[in-house]
């Protein structure tokens, strides 16, 4: 109990209108502090942006009832063993129908048995690697769900991208050791690559709190890539794009979709000649209203916007999920969840696979330029 208090799990309630006395009780697990904050920040307000505007609406229709919602949200610090009590928490004490958040996958493996143990389904926002879907015997986990596409998906527009649209054949991989994500990320680029006639001539390792990577690139430069690759996320990326343009490299730089914007007040003009992959265009004429919003309420600009999009749009797909089933028993709910063919959402049009992955959502490429980035190119690898 007393390592449990210590971990002072950060606890917010949103309800418009507040405390019914029948309810659709939904849980987020966010990473408002540690090294994810400026993703958790963006999916928490996001959230609150769909749940006023749902409850405005009138609520959630359960069968002939229109109930609020409210969220019950948590910080799980960026920290594996926050997430699995904050998991427990939402579960066995606060009763929710289902849980959304946060982006991370090692957060969201971690979780996962607590998940299929309490019958109550989880929704990741960006959480890309297999294993938050399947287990280790590659059997689908069935209380866990993502509205993004997978690691493999994306490690093959990175390799897509990097052979048929720039043309470089010889790569350098940075890549974080002690992140599922990372690696999950490297290995498929790395395939895919290789398949396509690329050659990886270095591939480095370091751990997510490093913050000096002039030993790796050393090795790259006796390697002479002409790419560089860094499927990682959070701070220790930008700082090693700065290192590397340091010590003289100007070639392309490519990775995933853990880009933040906040890279550039780290990297600055470093981030030039970068590529990135995303889930969302931020420039789509049809998001503007979401993102002229999220200003509006916060004050500043959504800048980690692939993750506000997500958990904005895990709202609105739970909601519809608890309407088909007519029911909050999580159990129903889970069950239209794993239905869910044809959604219209915010940014793509959603359909659940067996796997409970979307089906076929393209991938986008962004450009860092001129402080920011933009739409670049849209890639649909062959697999």
């Amino acid at each position: 109990m007393k390592k449990f208090l210590s971990i002072i799990l950060a606890v917010a309630m949103f309800a418009f209108p507040a405390f019914a006395a029948e309810e659709v009780l939904v849980g987020e697990i966010s990473t408002s502090t540690g090294d994810f904050a400026a993703y958790g920040f963006a999916e928490v307000e996001s959230v609150k942006i769909a749940l006023e505007e749902i409850n405005a609406a009138g609520g959630v229709k359960v069968g002939d009832k229109m109930l609020p919602m409210r969220v019950i949200q948590y910080d799980c610090r960026t920290r594996n063993e926050d997430m699995v009590n904050a998991a427990r928490r939402l579960v066995n004490q606060d009763k929710v129908v289902a849980v959304i958040g946060p982006s991370g996958s090692g957060l969201c493996i971690s979780a996962a048995a607590v998940f299929n143990r309490g019958h109550v389904a989880h929704l990741g926002t960006l959480p890309t690697n297999p294993m938050v879907t399947m287990d280790e015997r590659g059997k689908v986990r069935p209380y866990n769900f993502r509205i993004c596409f997978l690691d493999p998906y994306q490690g093959a527009i990175l390799a897509t991208f990097a052979v048929k649209n720039l043309n470089l054949m010889k790569a350098a991989v940075l890549y974080d050791v002690s992140s599922d994500y990372s690696q999950g990320l490297r290995e498929f680029f790395v395939n895919e690559y290789r398949k396509m006639g690329g050659e990886v001539v270095a591939d480095e390792g370091h751990r997510g709190e490093d913050v000096d990577f002039r030993a790796q690139l050393t090795k790259f430069k006796e390697a002479k890539p002409d790419i560089l690759v860094f499927p990682t996320m959070g701070k220790c990326t930008p700082l090693a794009i700065k290192q590397a343009r340091e010590m003289g490299f100007t070639c392309p730089i490519i990775g995933g979709d853990g880009y933040g914007d906040f890279w550039w007040e780290i990297a600055g003009e470093a981030m030039e000649n970068t590529y990135w992959v995303s889930h969302v265009d931020k420039g789509d004429p049809k998001l503007k209203g979401f993102f002229d919003k999220f200003e509006q309420k916060t004050g500043t600009e959504c800048k980690e916007f692939m993750n506000a999009m997500m958990a904005y749009d895990c709202l609105y797909w739970l909601k519809d999920a608890i309407e088909r089933a007519g029911s909050l028993d999580p159990e129903k709910v889970r069950d239209a969840l794993e239905q869910t063919k044809d959604l219209k959402l915010m940014h793509c049009t959603l359909t659940m696979d067996e796997f409970h992955n979307p089906k076929g959502k393209e991938g986008i490429m962004l450009k860092a330029e001129g402080g920011k980035t933009s739409y670049f190119a849209t890639i649909k690898p062959e697999m």
